[in-house]
């Protein structure tokens, strides 16, 4: 089984038809169609948005290992509820802050490591 197989099932496995699961992460039914089917590339924002926004584990998703859907605490549960209600826009916009969010708690965490890079 391949990623566009393991898409498909995520999508099945929540019960939407391809218009519902696409328009969650921007996509039209048949952009999703497309991609299902191979005629069109998966990208990279593709595969974030439908772990994001479903809860699917990345690996999963990626290479079949593991589950289909993580263990979310409550606080992420409630995240992703309200994430997914989001436009892709905005979900990219957060994904965006997120990320920058946790560049910024990592320098926080181990400053002497960017010492050590800013000496190099």
């Amino acid at each position: 089984m391949g990623i566009l197989d393991r898409i498909r099932l995520v999508r099945k496995t929540l019960n939407l038809n391809q218009a519902e699961f696409g328009k969650r992460i921007g996509l039209t039914q048949t952009a999703l169609s497309m991609i299902e089917v191979g005629e069109t590339a998966l990208t990279e924002k593709n595969i974030k948005l439908i772990c994001a926004t479903f809860a699917v584990d990345e690996d999963w998703l990626r290479t079949g290992n593991g589950k289909m859907f993580g263990t979310v605490s409550p606080y992420e549960k409630e995240l992703l509820t309200v994430f997914s209600k989001l436009t892709a826009d905005t979900q990219e916009f957060i994904l965006e802050m997120a990320q920058n969010l946790l560049k910024r708690q990592e320098k926080q965490n181990y400053p002497e490591r960017e010492e050590k890079v800013k000496n190099k």
